[in-house]
């Protein structure tokens, strides 16, 4: 199976929101979070906008890549997800060394703290962890009915939240 960056969000985040993507039940068209995200996309940093190209994976949509540096780049509004954020970034790196492209790493940017993190893949990455992750998410989107609703901190302000409680 083809997995997508949502796929794998979603799986780190809310395992029921992953099974509802994944059978085309989208609520993020409604959410002011992920417009909020994509106004922050397109007006940080525009000087550097010429350097970074849009790559399409099929799958996979990466938005800022700088081909002659090997870098991939991710902004993001808050640092509150973080591990989520370095785990997309390490799937992109992964997917890009799966089509032959080595050597790639990755910048996340947090414009509003001022702080960039680099992130490169590791061996165990490699091995075990990005495997691990892509089997789990076989196995959730495998299932015949959609997991219970998990309350966590961050479900008052997901797109699915009426969706899930009420």
């Amino acid at each position: 199976m083809t997995h997508s960056a949502s796929h794998l969000t979603y799986l780190l985040l809310c395992h029921r929101k992953l099974w509802l993507h994944h059978r085309q039940i989208r609520m993020e068209d409604n959410s002011s979070d992920v417009a909020a995200g994509k106004l922050l996309d397109r007006t940080t940093y525009q000087r550097r906008a010429k350097k970074w190209t849009q790559l399409s994976l099929g799958h996979l949509k990466i938005d800022h890549f700088d081909a002659r540096e090997r870098v991939v780049k991710e902004t993001k509004k808050s640092p509150k997800l973080e591990h989520v954020h370095v785990a997309q970034l390490k799937y992109y790196l992964y997917a890009l060394e799966r089509r032959g492209v080595a050597g790639v790493t990755g910048l996340l940017e947090y414009p509003a703290q001022r702080r960039t993190t680099v992130i490169e893949l590791t061996s165990a990455d490699r091995a075990v962890t990005i495997p691990g992750w892509e089997a789990e998410i076989d196995r959730i989107v495998g299932l015949p009915v959609c997991p219970e609703a998990i309350q966590k901190t961050y479900c008052k302000n997901c797109a699915f939240h009426d969706f899930c409680y009420i």
